[in-house]
């Protein structure tokens, strides 16, 4: 070998010990699959939250890590075992409906849950110190947060003593939670009358049917119907003059009365870390699931206005954001 086809030979040998991940980084991508359910513009600010958590590590989409997003409303089952056959690294999810559905669906895959109640009671992992399997994320007590919305209910209107809850009986937690939102309201003097919701076809009728029951307040439940169909919910509830109290901060700021709740970006943002300590290795058995650090109560004045009702002075005091 002639002295200058040495040093170019010896030149490619260095450049490839120096450079070998740039050389193999189109390949070693990871790919996070998210199974969010509702639509893409009911979920734009928490899939931001995880956005730019995933920046805060480090990571940029379409650059040195790939997300790809499904929206189901109702065929979780289809869309998260094609999550599973495009095996991604990682599968993150939102809600028991669109978790249950992965779980099923994979044992192999790691899952990452951004945002769901009572992780433990839905059947998703064994506990929140040692979750088990292949699941870990973030999860709120949904028993704790309606008692609370109750709570609150009755501090803003203390004559209220029947309250309408709509909730899906398709739905498979739905029996556990009903038994639970009663006794959590049983103690503060409030009647829980049920309604069942299948479709955005039965809103109508069911607010009817709460005017005719003479209901004081409305309580409406995390849920993806709800979600999708928030706008139609709040001015249903703006027309009948009905007091609501609502699952998240998104329908206040849509118009909704109040709400109580954990703050989903928050969770969301906090979902990207889950994804980064499994990138790096670890096993989601391994990794305790986390609870809510941060809620919000908030309240619509402008709302409370159109609707016809006062809010008391020491509840307006206590509200983390109050829009006027």
């Amino acid at each position: 070998m002639s002295k200058r086809n040495f040093v170019f030979a010896l030149a490619a040998i260095f450049l490839t010990l120096r450079f070998p991940s740039e050389a193999q980084q189109p390949g070693k991508v990871p790919r996070i699959g998210f199974l969010v359910p509702g639509s893409a513009s009911a979920y734009s600010t928490h899939i931001e939250a995880f956005r730019q958590g995933l920046r805060d590590l480090g990571y940029i989409d379409g650059k040195n890590i790939a997300v790809e997003y499904r929206y189901p409303e109702n065929n979780f089952d289809q869309l998260a075992a094609e999550l599973v056959h495009l095996k991604f690294d990682v599968i993150v999810t939102a809600g028991p409906q669109a978790t249950r559905a992965v779980k099923q669906a994979t044992s192999a895959i790691p899952i990452v849950i951004a945002a769901v109640g009572d992780a433990v009671g839905n059947g998703l992992v064994t506990s929140l110190a040692r979750p088990g399997g292949n699941i870990t994320g973030l999860s709120f007590l949904g028993p704790e947060v309606r008692g609370k919305q109750f709570e609150l209910l009755k501090e803003a209107f203390p004559k209220v003593s029947r309250v309408v809850v709509f909730h899906d009986p398709t739905f498979s937690p739905v029996s556990d939670s009903l038994r639970e939102m009663e006794i959590a309201s049983r103690s503060l003097g409030i009647q829980v009358q049920n309604l069942e919701l299948r479709s955005p076809e039965e809103f109508e009728s069911a607010f009817k049917t709460a005017a005719e029951g003479r209901a004081g307040a409305l309580l409406i439940r995390a849920h993806p119907l709800f979600s999708v169909n928030h706008r139609r919910l709040i001015d249903l509830a703006a027309k009948s003059r009905l007091p609501a109290i609502y699952p998240w901060k998104e329908f206040v700021e849509a118009g909704g009365l109040m709400t109580y709740a954990p703050s989903l970006p928050d969770m969301y943002r906090r979902a990207a870390t889950y994804v980064d300590k499994i990138l790096k290795g670890s096993k989601p058995a391994d990794l305790p699931v986390e609870q809510p650090t941060k809620f919000e109560f908030v309240i619509n004045l402008k709302t409370a206005k159109q609707i016809g009702v006062t809010i008391p002075p020491n509840v307006l005091a206590r509200a983390d954001k109050v829009i006027k």
